[in-house]
């Protein structure tokens, strides 16, 4: 049942403010989607705290993941582009959908990351003899930015989008290497068979992935954001930008661990690279 059908069936059981916010968002559902909390609260004549309970009550973790099941609910989107997007959408509408998808998407994703996993992914990177990056397609394009943010710390990385240049990385590692693969729906073959590759050669494998998958069973820790996106069907848009924050999230965490010292070798690092760059004007 998705969450009109919810609304509707339980439409008698609300209370008298919660039934008003429920008239709305069934008046006019498409406009929801791109309404504040502030707004549907002013249209309906209730207060936010009582939208906000209204939307728990519908087994969702408040406004933002309420207006992701909304979206889910209207369409399914055209295929191949983006579910929230219509065919005959303008500019202006498809341009608001992706933003507000997104948005509603990261919240989720920031509240399903499981903060102590993080912690021992960052021990691990921290105490790395090399650290390396996979990933395919869309996800490759998360590990090229991982290699970004990492080479300028003090440690080996390296990362390949060859599935070649891959295996043999992975067969030539060894205990104290931290070998991360990144895939959304954790089921392409060829990253599940590097991953085992490197753990049958001692080395630790953090996967930043979906838990349950083909890929998920093979890392020694999984670091899953929540973000319900069927790549199969539309473009990677908002598990991507989810992934690119885990990376700087990860990144982050490694240049704090390290210390004041290791900080101020990456202001030796910056002012390097000054001189490539043009005078910012005034």
């Amino acid at each position: 049942m998705n969450i009109l059908e919810k609304i509707a069936n339980e439409l008698d059981t609300f209370s008298k403010s919660e039934r008003k916010v429920a008239e709305v968002i069934l008046a006019q559902p498409s406009t929801v989607i791109h309404a504040s909390i502030a707004a549907l609260a002013k249209q309906a004549n209730i207060s936010e705290p009582t939208v906000n309970r209204f939307c728990r009550r519908l087994d969702t973790k408040g406004y933002p993941d309420f207006k992701l099941h909304l979206a889910q609910s209207l369409a399914n989107g055209t295929p191949y582009v983006n579910r929230h997007v219509d065919e005959h959408d303008t500019a202006d509408e498809y341009t608001a959908k992706i933003f507000e998808s997104t948005m509603a998407s990261m919240e989720l994703a920031r509240k399903s990351l499981d903060t102590s996993t993080i912690n021992r992914s960052v021990d691990l990177l921290t105490q790395a003899n090399k650290i390396s990056f996979f990933g395919l397609g869309a996800s490759a394009v998360v590990a090229h930015d991982a290699l970004n943010k990492f080479f300028r710390f003090n440690v080996p990385v390296v990362y390949f989008d060859d599935i070649l240049m891959q295996r043999m990385s992975a067969i030539n590692s060894q205990q104290g290497d931290v070998v991360v693969v990144i895939s959304h729906t954790g089921r392409t073959k060829s990253l599940v068979e590097v991953a085992s590759l490197a753990k049958e050669n001692d080395a630790t494998v953090i996967g930043i992935t979906t838990e349950g998958t083909p890929l998920a069973k093979e890392c020694n820790i999984v670091l899953s954001v929540d973000v319900a996106e069927d790549t199969d069907l539309y473009m990677p848009m908002s598990s991507r930008i989810a992934q690119l924050t885990l990376i700087d999230i990860l990144a982050t965490g490694f240049t704090l661990r390290r210390g004041t010292k290791f900080r101020d070798n990456l202001k030796k690092v910056k002012d390097s690279l000054r001189s490539s760059r043009f005078e910012r004007k005034e």
